[in-house]
């Protein structure tokens, strides 16, 4: 079995994406492939799952709790609800900060965005962020 967690799940469409944790493409999954309730699926819950060959690549099978995966914890509020710290004008954020915050904002904004297209918004806004010296 293979170790990833869900990047996003669309509830009313019954899909959405685990990225494995050994990294590489994500890994589409169906509702009918849930070895666990429907309730439990959130952006970042932990899950353990086979890859099977799906119509349009890898698809997610079995999929199960990880081991010590809580699905009662709560999910994280929100982007536009977290406390954000001030930056002072000197000092930079880290890139992988920036990925994360771009990424998460991305992902409520449009939850239908492909994996790839998240990778291709991130590597653009990264090179800009770099270029006007938002980030180190």
């Amino acid at each position: 079995m293979v170790a990833g967690r869900v990047v996003r799940f669309d509830g009313s469409r019954g899909y959405g994406f685990i990225a494995p944790d050994q990294g590489g493409e994500d890994v589409f999954l169906h509702v009918n492939d849930l070895l666990i309730p429907e309730s439990y699926i959130r952006t970042g819950l932990a899950v353990v799952f086979d890859i099977e060959d799906g119509d349009r690549g890898p698809k997610a099978s079995s999929v199960q709790l990880a081991p010590g995966a809580d699905p009662k914890a709560p999910v994280a509020a929100p982007l536009a609800e977290r406390i954000v710290r001030p930056v002072d004008d000197d000092e930079q954020l880290a890139s992988d900060d920036y990925l994360d915050d771009v990424t998460e904002a991305l992902l409520e904004a449009s939850p239908s965005l492909t994996g790839t297209q998240i990778l291709q918004v991130r590597a653009a806004m990264l090179q800009l962020a770099k270029s006007h010296g938002w980030i180190d």
